[in-house]
């Protein structure tokens, strides 16, 4: 493609109103032939100059509007920061447990950070159950080999406080047993409310 001559103006297309390079046989854009060199512009006939300043006239709207929708994200975004989203170890439920079995909830708490709350037995009311935290690794030797070392626990309580703090950063696992045999067909309902704490003046821990 030669080079424009300086001072060459761009004519436009009598279809589209895209602007056309001086001396192109046609349109770049939509093919047709028979450009308006653009000092014929203003002897064209009146329907082709309406054509073209409607659709010069509409290609700005649509610059200005993308222009305003991305600078309105972009300022939604900047206002409403980064998305919320709850930790996993905050939350409230009602666990059941079948005999002989247990169940969990986990999550990454920061070394130094708390997790508090309490359990409650609603079903049958207070049984005896038991609560206990394990790191990742532990917890890890628990599913395997059925044996591990609780970061924290309770005794077997009808009910009872959370009050957990972390040592050093990981994922931990929080335990509900239920001590019953299976030959007791012994299902317990627990209730258990938990909160994540920072703890964001210590910096003594990983």
């Amino acid at each position: 493609m030669g080079a424009t001559a300086p001072g060459s103006a761009w004519g436009s297309c009598r279809f589209c109103g895209t602007a056309v390079a001086p001396g192109a046989a046609v349109c770049g854009l939509c093919g047709a032939d028979r450009p308006i060199a653009a000092s014929a512009l203003a002897s064209a006939p009146v329907g082709v100059r309406r054509r073209i300043s409607l659709f010069n006239g509409l290609r700005a709207a649509i610059i200005v509007g993308v222009a305003v929708a991305l600078a309105w994200a972009l300022i939604e975004a900047v206002a409403t920061g980064p998305p919320n989203v709850p930790d996993p170890l905050t939350t409230t439920g009602t666990y059941t447990v079948a005999p002989g079995s247990v169940s969990f909830l986990s999550g990454e708490v920061t070394g130094g950070d708390y997790v508090v709350g309490n359990f409650t037995a609603v079903q049958p009311f207070e049984a005896e159950v038991s609560l206990s935290a394990y790191n990742s690794t532990e917890w890890t030797s628990v599913v395997k080999n059925d044996s591990g070392t609780a970061a924290w626990s309770t005794p077997l309580e009808g009910s009872g406080r959370i009050i957990f703090t972390a040592e050093y950063t990981d994922t931990y696992t929080f335990v509900l047993t239920n001590p019953y045999p299976a030959s007791s067909h012994v299902t317990v309902s627990v209730y258990v409310a938990t909160e994540y704490e920072s703890n964001v003046g210590d910096d003594g821990f990983g």
